[in-house]
């Protein structure tokens, strides 16, 4: 989904607008009051602002690039590959520490999305992109399939309907009899199956770190531990970022903070419709005497009425399995424990209209049930013995989380497909959850054709 969005007042009269507050950031000290983010920082920065914006090459044009992730990173290679010069900001001290670096590594096929929609189109798209990509730079990557199974009869329309969307986006799949399933899957307990055959497992950190090497190579400013503190229309033209050390100016700005990526868009003036509200996915593995369990990829046919596709089972690339994820509401943005809390952002949910009718909607069974399998090992294995039956509680260990952004409109709904806003001199990704991994390189030749 695209949409221009109302951007950042134009320059009027001579003054610029004031930026907006940065949440968190005492005045005088952080944004454009920091000593040496405007002003003092055009002369004691090590990289001067100026350098970000030449008059003696009018042909070239310098983007910067917000969030390290693999969407950030493939944006800027993109941007690269086409000869602007690009400055990526991360404001964590290495890149893939959110989304990118906790995952399920899952190369994603596209069956489940709207046809004609972003989301199947990019990520058909991009599976195969992806895997070119890592075949090519010696990510280690394994086009396995997978298998999308019926526990029972009840489920069989579902996955009839599952098949027939395989179908409109040109997914290779077939449905295939649970004596069939068991041939890929010995262990598997179903009434019937969906056989995916282009679905992979691949090493999404080793995709960026690829990209990092490319972007290095190709001469990009690549800016680790740099948070965007501020962003205002430049006084020539162009975008103005704060640093907290410097000003960077640039002739565009390219938004791809996942986590962060509506408050980045507040930040540089926009009002974006939706807002991110975090949900934590936590994982389980096999202990490894049971790993035998498992020979691939295991997938429950997905609750239409539920916005996450439950509980599944995912050989990795190095013989481990992961089982998960489920869905509850993380109580930090960035927060991958119980124990990571944020008053400031449960403060931005219990706030946003939006965030109470979802829970209206969802919270009773649905969303207590996901709280009890969170804290609950006996509750998390028999949802995946309703795959495997041999898979008892004792078989599993807990093995991290993730937190997934995903964008929610005030009405309640979820953004179910990638959402990307525009202003002036401004591109902005605000709702990038799976299949965008995958799809990165797609969804960076969408974005570089915006900039």
């Amino acid at each position: 989904m695209h949409r221009r969005a109302a951007g950042p007042d134009r320059v009027a009269g001579g003054v610029r607008p004031a930026l907006r507050a940065v949440p968190g950031v005492a005045p005088g000290r952080g944004a454009w009051g920091h000593p040496l983010a405007y002003g003092n920082a055009d002369r004691r920065a090590g990289r001067a602002a100026s350098d970000l914006v030449s008059a003696t090459l009018p042909a070239v044009r310098r983007v910067v690039v917000i969030g390290g992730g693999i969407i950030g990173l493939a944006v800027a290679h993109e941007l690269t590959g086409r000869g602007l010069r690009v400055t990526v900001l991360e404001k964590e001290n290495h890149w893939a520490a959110h989304q990118t670096g906790h995952n399920s590594n899952v190369v994603h096929a596209g069956l489940y999305y709207k046809p004609g929609s972003f989301k199947a189109r990019m990520s058909v798209a991009g599976n195969a992109s992806i895997v070119e990509f890592a075949r090519a730079h010696g990510v280690p990557v394994e086009v396995c399939g997978k298998l999308v199974v019926a526990t029972s009869a009840a489920e069989l329309p579902a996955l009839r309907v599952l098949a027939e969307r395989a179908e409109a986006n040109g997914v290779p799949a077939k449905t295939i009899t649970a004596a069939e399933a068991q041939e890929y899957e010995p262990e598997v307990a179903c009434v019937g199956a969906l056989r995916v055959e282009s679905t992979g497992i691949i090493d999404f950190p080793g995709v960026c770190a690829a990209l990092v090497r490319l972007l290095e190579k190709a001469g990009a400013d690549l800016r680790p531990g740099t948070p965007a503190l501020g962003i205002r229309p430049g006084s020539t033209g162009g975008v103005e970022i704060a640093t907290g050390h410097e000003v960077l100016r640039a002739d565009a700005l390219v938004n791809c903070a996942g986590l962060q990526s509506d408050r980045v868009a507040r930040l540089a003036g926009l009002t974006p419709r939706a807002r991110i509200v975090p949900f934590r996915g936590e994982y389980y593995e096999l202990r490894p005497e049971r790993r035998h369990l498992v020979r691939g990829l295991i997938y429950p046919v997905p609750d239409p009425s539920l916005p996450f596709l439950g509980v599944h089972l995912t050989r990795m690339l190095d013989g481990s399995v992961h089982a998960g994820p489920n869905a509850v509401l993380a109580l930090r943005r960035e927060g991958y424990r119980w124990a990571d809390v944020s008053a400031r952002d449960l403060a931005e949910v219990a706030g946003f209209p939006g965030a109470w009718k979802l829970a209206r909607r969802y919270a009773f069974p649905t969303g207590l049930d996901e709280v009890r399998r969170s804290f609950s090992k006996r509750r998390f294995a028999a949802s995946l013995a309703r795959l495997v039956p041999a898979v008892r509680p004792e078989d599993i260990v807990r093995h991290g989380s993730g937190v997934r952004a995903q964008a929610l409109l005030p009405d309640g709904s979820l953004v179910d497909d990638f959402l990307i806003e525009t202003a002036p001199n401004q591109v902005h990704v605000l709702n990038a959850p799976s299949p965008a991994a995958t799809s990165a390189l797609e969804i960076a030749r969408h974005v570089a054709d915006q900039v």
